[in-house]
């Protein structure tokens, strides 16, 4: 590949850029490079000295920008109501699209909201009573179930104090009277 000085550049350049500015495929053939180079070193210099043409871009207005021009422009005799939409960088036309927004805007009836609170408000109060009902039950049977196993393990403790060759009995069978007296064996303790 070729290097060419800085200059050479910057003269080939002037003459693809200049009042009288020659295609980048006659001025090839003249100084013996190619094409593709003439037009790379010219989108180079563009960038680099900004000779590119900026690109127009449309300003975005927002609401309240257009709503300060349609106010501004009322009342205003001809003379003025131009200068302003020169000075605003907007036509007519614009402006007039933009006052029948407003107007349309200004006059559309607004709703009104029922009184009380809204069917999703009222059934989202709903739910969360329910959850608080079932958090409330959900609770007490755990309370219910740690009591239970604490008096499951008091009763073991008390099972395991008492005398093993003793028969544990309910108060049902203690009313009645006993068939060990009356020759029938005696039952086997419950642990065993």
């Amino acid at each position: 590949m070729q290097t060419y000085s800085a200059a050479f550049k910057a003269r080939v350049v002037q003459r693809l850029m200049g009042p009288r500015a020659v295609s980048a495929n006659k001025l090839a053939e003249t100084v013996g490079v190619s094409q593709e180079t003439l037009s790379r070193w010219r989108r180079q210099a563009r960038s680099v000295t900004g000779l590119s043409s900026p690109k127009k871009r449309t300003p975005r207005w927002t609401g309240a920008e257009k709503l300060r021009v349609v106010l501004a422009a009322e009342g205003l005799d001809d003379e003025a109501l131009g200068a302003l939409l020169r000075q605003e960088g907007l036509h007519a036309a614009q402006r007039a699209a933009w006052r029948a927004a407003a107007d349309a805007a200004l006059s559309a009836p607004v709703p009104r909201r029922p009184a009380g609170p809204s069917p999703e408000a009222q059934r989202i109060g709903e739910l969360e009573r329910e959850r608080r009902r079932k958090e409330a039950a959900l609770a007490e049977a755990a309370a219910l179930l740690v009591l239970k196993k604490q008096v499951q393990a008091i009763g073991a403790d008390a099972d395991a104090t008492t005398d093993p060759t003793r028969v544990r009995r309910s108060s049902r069978s203690s009313r009645r009277p006993s068939s060990a007296g009356r020759g029938a064996p005696a039952r086997a303790p419950w642990w065993g």
